[in-house]
């Protein structure tokens, strides 16, 4: 199975203040605020939805197309992708913008400063999917991620007109998102993932019941957090996988990417969607573990005995082949 990932590639800088924000701050001259703050740590990351999928499908072996709009800054992160089993060479780079950049100071009571620049995440829209049809031979399932709303909703479009099957996973942008774009993003769609506050936030966005978004998508994949994954197909009584197991958690910055990962891994080996969600539990948990989304190591001997430990050897076992 050829998966393509097409949602937000961007860098995160995260800095770290020793001080308090509040103290810096004069009450009567807020209106006048010009401050700067010497910071003790500065932690780049990389990031983005598309790229923290992919690097999971690409260290399970899938190679998946990366789609997605960047800068000419680049080239560092395209070698790391490239390095761990992305498909970068559909990447549109960007001749004005920069790649999309998060930046983010935390004093030591944990208030953040933060801001968000786009960038060349406002190009994705000028992707097109069929170039890259044509170019890779064929898609058998695109997933289209948080990115540049107008972006979501027409590679949607682009997947009903051809005929790929796509997952619809619109993520944070469901809040900015408004309805007739959320309801032509999930329309048709073979997978739509969402967390437990996402989905009601999708019905009511679209104003359709939980039922009604069940006839226009073909499963509904929502995670619980802890509580772990519910699986829904229309006529079909939910499935719900509890997680895997957690030896310490350290960041939950990309364990939802993780387990997408995962899940369409397992789904392209041919598995079952139980076994795709236990699948993509256990690399959850890896991502969860450490520090930043991308910087988990993912063995077959870890994901086996990760398996082992939460479902049994029996799910091990069935999966051991693939790897």
């Amino acid at each position: 199975m050829r998966i393509a990932v097409s949602a937000s590639i961007a860098t995160d800088h995260l800095m770290t203040f020793g001080g308090k924000f509040s103290e810096q701050l004069v009450a009567d001259q807020l209106e006048n605020i010009s401050l700067s703050f010497l910071v003790d740590e500065l932690e780049m990351r990389r990031g983005g939805v598309a790229c923290n999928i992919s690097y999971a499908l690409g260290r399970l072996g899938l190679n998946p197309v990366l789609v997605g709009a960047v800068g000419a800054d680049f080239g560092e992160y395209r070698a790391w992708l490239d390095r761990h089993g992305v498909d970068t060479s559909q990447v549109l780079v960007s001749s004005t913008r920069h790649t999309a950049r998060f930046v983010c100071t935390t004093d030591r009571d944990q208030n953040q400063l933060a801001s968000f620049y786009p960038g060349a995440m406002s190009e994705a829209r000028d992707i097109d999917l069929g170039a890259i049809v044509n170019h890779t031979g064929g898609l058998d399932l695109v997933l289209i991620g948080a990115d540049d709303p107008q972006a979501m909703v027409l590679r949607s479009k682009e997947c009903r007109e051809k005929g790929i099957a796509f997952a619809a996973d619109p993520s944070q942008q469901l809040a900015i998102m408004e309805g007739p774009d959320v309801r032509e993003l999930i329309e048709g769609a073979t997978y739509m993932f969402t967390n437990e506050y996402e989905a009601g936030l999708a019905q009511q966005k679209t104003g359709w019941s939980a039922d009604e978004i069940l006839d226009r998508v073909g499963t509904r994949i929502t995670t619980l957090g802890g509580k772990g994954v519910r699986i829904e197909r229309k006529g079909e009584p939910p499935v719900h996988v509890r997680s895997a197991a957690v030896r310490e958690q350290v960041d939950p910055t990309g364990v939802g990417d993780a387990f997408r990962g995962g899940f369409l891994a397992a789904l392209a080996w041919g598995e079952s969607l139980e076994r795709a969600a236990e699948v993509g539990n256990a690399v959850a948990v890896h991502a969860l573990e450490v520090t930043g989304p991308q910087e988990y190591e993912l063995t077959k001997e870890s994901l086996l005995r990760r398996l082992t430990d939460s479902y049994g050897p029996e799910s091990a076992a069935a999966v051991e082949g693939h790897l």
